[in-house]
């Protein structure tokens, strides 16, 4: 009986750990405005997107626009010598210590242009450090956000490897 209620106990945690990484992912009841089809995700044009390369001056708290709850953003240094606020996410779906990015970083970024109350943002769908990390917060094909994808959907894009 001890030996089923541990595996029981087991059993709970790792199913626990492993649905931890999907628990936010498509639960837009307090989004702010981050949700699927908002002003803000309606301003990602898959379209035009566009890319660069630079090196990670600071990563900054950000409220999009009026309204939204806060955001990361990557503060990026570019080749040429401008620098450019870069869109992630919703904090409340990772934070500074969960996107495996940090200050001196190099990055190359892919995503589109947007511009709010007059200021040119870049909302990326993919961020690339080195030759095998990616942090990907959009479907580059449609702008889709990861944060408002269904646990299942998430999933299904984990495993298929591609956007």
């Amino acid at each position: 009986m001890k030996n089923t209620k541990r595996f029981c106990f087991f059993l709970f945690g790792v199913v626990l750990i492993y649905c931890s990484d999907f628990s936010l992912a498509g639960d837009t009841t307090n989004a702010d405005g981050w949700e699927k089809g908002s002003l803000y995700n309606r301003l990602y044009k898959s379209d035009e997107t566009d890319s660069f390369k630079g090196e990670v001056r600071d990563i900054v708290e950000v409220i999009p626009m009026k309204g939204m709850s806060p955001g990361l953003a990557l503060s990026v240094k570019e080749s040429e010598g401008d620098t450019t606020l870069v869109h992630l996410c919703p904090i409340w779906y990772k934070d500074v210590k969960s996107i495996g990015i940090k200050k001196g970083d190099r990055v190359k970024i892919k995503g589109a242009w947007a511009e709010i109350d007059g200021e040119d943002i870049f909302m990326a769908s993919k961020v690339k450090k080195g030759d095998f990390f990616e942090f990907k917060v959009r479907l580059t094909k449609d702008g889709s956000p990861f944060w408002a994808m269904t646990p299942e959907e998430l999933a299904a894009e984990k495993k298929a490897g591609t956007d």
